[in-house]
């Protein structure tokens, strides 16, 4: 069983967000978030959940040693006994997936519905999307399914990441590449400055 993530069926429901807040191991709060792709042009949205990096930057810069990953490679939220509330996990995770929450004061994540996943059931956010968005299941059927094909490398910059999570993409990308700089206005015209 995998989990993926494809942003061109996420038709805004909420329904994962919802769904996730009443998970067991998070207290009501929802380790899941929806982003507006472009929210000037656009109402469309995609999930973002942890991607449960196979080396995770957030465990890495951890002052604490709080962050875990189990061994079978799901990231686990910050212990609560050993956070002291840094935010370094925070501003090194390069998906932007943790958050601090100040009132239990630790750092949480989406652990992808672990109390669950580990005995055999989906992650509450797979359970309720209606459009397929987020899929827990084998890879042989999403891939007999779906045009769009499963990756889960992700270059950032010099940093290659590698992801337990796939992500849903076209037919021909096999690594996809983040890098902010592209999203920047004006970056482009910079770069043509630069090369003068």
């Amino acid at each position: 069983m995998e989990f993926f993530i494809d942003p061109s069926r996420c038709i805004g429901c909420q329904g994962c967000v919802h769904a996730c807040a009443e998970c067991d191991s998070h207290r009501g709060i929802s380790m899941i978030h929806l982003d507006f792709v472009d929210r000037s042009s656009s109402p469309q949205t995609t999930p973002t959940v942890c991607m449960h990096c196979i080396d995770p930057t957030c465990a890495r810069v951890c002052p604490a040693d709080a962050i875990k990953q189990t061994a079978d490679g799901i990231v686990q939220s910050a212990l609560q006994p050993r956070c002291i509330g840094c935010s370094n996990c925070v501003l090194a995770c390069p998906f932007g997936v943790p958050r601090y929450i100040p009132k239990i004061d630790q750092m949480m994540k989406c652990d992808m519905c672990y109390d669950r996943t580990a005995v055999g059931l989906k992650p509450m956010c797979a359970t309720v999307c209606p459009s397929g968005a987020l899929y827990y299941g084998p890879r042989e059927a999403i891939e007999k399914n779906r045009r769009a094909h499963p990756i889960n490398t992700f270059t950032f910059g010099r940093q290659v990441v590698k992801t337990k999570v796939n992500f849903m993409a076209g037919s021909t990308v096999e690594e996809l590449e983040i890098d902010v700089a592209n999203f920047m206005e004006g970056a482009g015209e910079q770069e043509r400055r630069e090369d003068t």
